[in-house]
């Protein structure tokens, strides 16, 4: 029931009343100007009431989608009329995140928090990356993602890490870093929020909380794709007209609750890992 209907029942049943009706209707002639015609008025004015309110709403619907694309949504409280609503942390500015790329790895980032942003969760994709197990590829990603003065030095220490032939077989790995014949190593970062915690012109930490898919794909796998759950706190720097890091440290969770679905076959997860390509991500 619309608000005109609403108000239409209303007054016919106080006009019945005034009359001495009670809940019996009179029947007047065709011709009394407050017979059927009347009746016939309200109902075309009802239909007006509600196209116009359909119309009303179709405006301010596409008035607020469009809204998204103005930079004077993101105004705050403190800069702008108290009646439009603070962004929340999860909503996206519109800004594009970078200007180019390095290789896979989005590089030139905003000189600003929405751009550490950015940066972390990019650079927590290429750092948590099956390409880390190649040791051409993880120089070209420890080159870009690191800041000059720190690179050389965790060059040295992922070197140590990751050509671990101990590592390597804990993981299910040949000696090279590459899966066993018939099976596919899936190593996969996925972020679902960032937030930074101190900044200043020139230095930025921003938290890193995202989902990780590890392991060997494959009938024979003894070590099977499974998901987790980490935050990674990261120091920035600006350095070089972008965002580089310098440090980070890692924790677990937070995990979500496990929903009851049943785990894909090894084919089914193989073919997903192939098919779907990641994601460049930006506040």
């Amino acid at each position: 029931m619309t608000p005109g209907d609403e108000h239409d029942y209303g007054e016919s049943a106080r006009t019945d009343e005034s009359h001495g009706y009670g809940g019996t209707r009179l029947r007047l002639p065709e011709n009394d100007p407050y017979g059927g015609a009347r009746r016939g008025g309200r109902s075309s004015s009802r239909s007006l009431v509600t196209v116009v309110g359909v119309v009303v709403l179709l405006i301010a619907a596409i008035a607020f989608a469009n809204r998204g694309g103005d930079d004077s949504s993101s105004t705050t409280a403190s800069d702008g009329p108290a009646d439009k609503p603070n962004p929340t942390s999860t909503t996206a500015s519109g800004t594009k995140p970078v200007a180019s790329k390095s290789g896979t790895i989005p590089v030139g980032y905003a000189h600003d928090a929405q751009g550490a942003q950015s940066a972390a969760a990019n650079y927590a994709v290429a750092l948590g990356s099956a390409d880390m197990f190649v040791t051409a590829s993880r120089h070209q990603i420890v080159d870009t993602v690191y800041a000059p003065a720190v690179a050389a030095a965790r060059q040295s220490a992922l070197d140590t890490a990751y050509l671990s032939e101990t590592f390597l077989s804990n993981i299910g790995l040949d000696n090279d870093g590459t899966a066993p014949d018939g099976q596919t190593f899936v190593s996969r970062v996925i972020p679902v929020g960032t937030k930074v915690t101190a900044s200043n012109a020139n230095n930025a930490t921003v938290e890193v909380w995202y989902t990780s898919l590890f392991g060997l794909s494959g009938e024979a796998s003894t070590n099977p794709v499974s998901e987790s759950w980490f935050t990674t706190t990261y120091q920035l720097e600006w350095t070089n007209n972008d965002w580089k890091i310098t440090d980070f440290q890692q924790k677990d969770g937070p995990v979500p609750v496990g929903r009851d679905q049943q785990a894909s076959t090894a084919d089914d997860m193989t073919k997903a890992v192939e098919e779907y390509g990641g994601f460049t991500y930006a506040r």
